[in-house]
């Protein structure tokens, strides 16, 4: 599958900061494949925070906005060392 639109949206911002939620049947690694959140560019900064529900998994992981350039999303593997929550 891939990334919808309707399914990211602004759980808070403050501060030049936003923090996401996303919900997918996706699964973890195509979340995580380069080029998923491409089509978000526009509305991603760095250091913006994701929070995705993964109803496949049953799980939720976070992950960190790093940079953004030319349509391209680059997103750390989870927040805390890289770990994910299960």
């Amino acid at each position: 599958m891939s990334y919808k639109p309707n399914d990211l949206s602004v759980l808070s911002y403050a501060n030049g900061f936003t923090l996401w939620h996303y919900v997918t049947d996706d699964p973890r690694a195509d979340v995580e494949a380069e080029g998923y959140f491409d089509k978000a560019a526009a509305m991603l900064r760095p250091s913006d925070v994701i929070m995705t529900s993964l109803r496949a998994a049953k799980a939720v992981a976070f992950y960190l906005v790093g940079p953004v350039a030319a349509g391209v999303v680059s997103l750390s593997n989870g927040l805390n060392g890289g770990a994910t929550t299960p």
